[in-house]
């Protein structure tokens, strides 16, 4: 706070009441609104995860569009990857013991 000594929290001018209100709302002045969705996209193989990470690289870099959502992708996309590889070697493991113990 301009002028003063104490942050907005420690401020002994500002009331407890406000300060609970500020604490309850927390975050929600951060909410952004995608006015301009994406278009889904179809996500079965690694490949897909890259294609949408250079797609996702390339409109940051011309500035079509902003890092909190390419940070989202980033993320989301890391989750997936792990999706995608547990549920190939579950598979594979699934062929292997199927052919360990006889079955085809």
């Amino acid at each position: 706070m301009n002028n003063s000594d104490y942050c907005y929290l420690h401020n002994p001018d500002i009331s407890d009441k406000e300060k609970k209100e500020i604490q309850r709302r927390g975050g929600q002045n951060r909410l952004t609104i995608n006015t301009n969705p994406l278009p889904p996209v179809d996500i079965r193989i690694p490949e897909d995860v890259v294609l949408l990470l250079a797609e996702t690289i390339n409109k940051v870099r011309a500035g079509e569009m902003d890092t909190k959502t390419a940070n989202c992708i980033g993320i989301l996309s890391g989750h997936i990857i792990k999706a995608i590889e547990i549920t190939d070697l579950t598979k594979r493991l699934e062929i292997i013991e199927n052919n360990v113990n006889g079955k085809n």
